[in-house]
């Protein structure tokens, strides 16, 4: 898919997402990485995709919730005023889970806009436990299309040897 069609794709999918979910507010991934790099409180971060999925990759320090069958019950001993940002592959099922969050009185609950597929795309680092890697699980080939395909790779192994050398 070139950058035209991956970048009206993600536009779609975003304006979708904003009338499916109109209550759910946004942040960009250019916010969420410099909010992640400040020594602001940092937001707890939620991966709302399948076991599958985050055992490819995930952002660092983030914690998986069943984006099915999500056990919301576990978030009630959080402080209501600790941020939460949920993200998923494209931000379909990140909002679905916001909104219900936000439906438990939590006011402070963004949804990443393009989700792990944009932060990737943008070259930002995702990991496999607490090793850095290169690769996001394309959710299905159809939805794999917004990914930008061997750059992801190469920019994680720039990365790495960045960081190592």
């Amino acid at each position: 898919m070139s950058w035209v069609w991956r970048k009206l794709a993600f536009l779609f999918l975003k304006l979708l997402i904003w009338l499916e979910f109109p209550g759910v507010q946004h942040i960009t991934t250019k916010k969420l990485a410099r909010w992640l790099e400040s020594p602001r409180s940092q937001p707890l971060l939620l991966d709302a995709r399948s076991v599958e999925e985050y055992a490819v990759s995930h952002l660092q320090s983030a914690q998986r919730i069943d984006p099915v069958a999500p056990d919301l019950a576990a978030f009630v001993g959080v402080p209501l005023d600790v941020p939460i940002v949920v993200y998923c592959s494209v931000g379909y099922r990140s909002a679905k889970i916001a909104q219900q969050l936000q439906g438990m009185g939590r006011k402070n609950v963004l949804n990443l806009e393009g989700s792990i597929f944009q932060w990737v795309n943008e070259g930002r680092p995702v990991f496999n436990g607490e090793s850095l890697t290169g690769g996001v699980h394309p959710y299905d080939e159809r939805w794999g299309g917004v990914l930008r395909r061997g750059e992801t790779r190469r920019d994680a192994e720039v990365a790495r040897s960045g960081a190592e050398g």
